[in-house]
């Protein structure tokens, strides 16, 4: 059944409505009428199979048919990307949303080409929003990744947020295997994980120094050295088959 995505805000089971952008998808693009089935989801793990009741030119009516909710992953996992040239970042939240991350945190790197003023940062993080939610609408995760808006490691470090195990890709000699650095941290698993991975080129000295300050374990990503979208689908891949079973 298609899917169709309902902002938390506007969630409830008693009144589910499509906002303009998903009724255009809904009656518009897939031509969907009175009696079709659909299922929406708000992203925050709550799903609803819906008949579509009444429909009219721009206008809805879902009537519910079921509901149920699903529990976030065992781990959440924060991917922090210094961000790509051209359209790679749209590729890496894709991907991670796919890859079960609960949040992605794009980094304006010294090393990274794209630069942003205040208005434009919002604009990519509303633009990187919706390629997750898109992203979730057609795997099946309920649970959408929060985008954050583009930030300086510096700045992300500094806003406190707190993990059990800090992470970052390393070209550096004194990086090791993840395996190794999961056995360091005890039997048992870490329940919230950041992953840093760098631009092209890797992070800065100044840069690596600052995330190993704030506690972050430099982990190898083995002998071939990766572009920075495949570090990024590399390191979520290993991390969810270590974590998530």
């Amino acid at each position: 059944m298609p899917r169709f995505y309902i902002p938390p805000l506007a969630w409830s089971l008693e009144n589910l409505a499509l906002d303009a952008a998903e009724t255009h998808h809904a009656l518009d693009v897939l031509r969907m009428k009175a009696g079709d089935r659909a299922t929406v989801f708000n992203g925050r793990g709550a799903e609803a199979t819906v008949e579509f009741a009444v429909v009219e030119k721009g206008r809805v009516t879902l009537k519910k048919i079921a509901a149920a909710k699903s529990e976030p992953l065992i781990c959440s996992i924060t991917l922090g990307q210094a961000i790509p040239k051209g359209k790679n970042m749209d590729l890496i939240v894709e991907k991670a949303t796919e890859l079960g991350a609960a949040a992605i945190a794009p980094l304006l790197s010294e090393r990274t080409v794209v630069r942003c003023d205040e208005a434009e940062a919002l604009a990519k993080q509303e633009k990187w929003q919706r390629v997750a939610i898109e992203a979730a609408k057609q795997c099946g995760q309920n649970w959408v990744p929060a985008v954050a808006k583009p930030q300086t490691p510096k700045e992300f470090f500094h806003s406190g947020e707190k993990f059990d195990l800090l992470l970052i890709a390393s070209l550096q000699s004194d990086s090791q295997s993840l395996k190794t650095v999961l056995a360091d941290h005890g039997p048992k698993k870490p329940a919230r994980v950041l992953i840093l991975v760098g631009p092209e080129g890797d992070f800065t000295p100044a840069e690596m120094n600052l995330a190993k300050s704030s506690g972050c374990r430099p982990i190898t990503l083995g002998p071939i050295i990766l572009r920075s979208e495949t570090a990024a689908i590399y390191c979520l891949s290993v991390l969810s088959h270590e974590l998530f079973a």
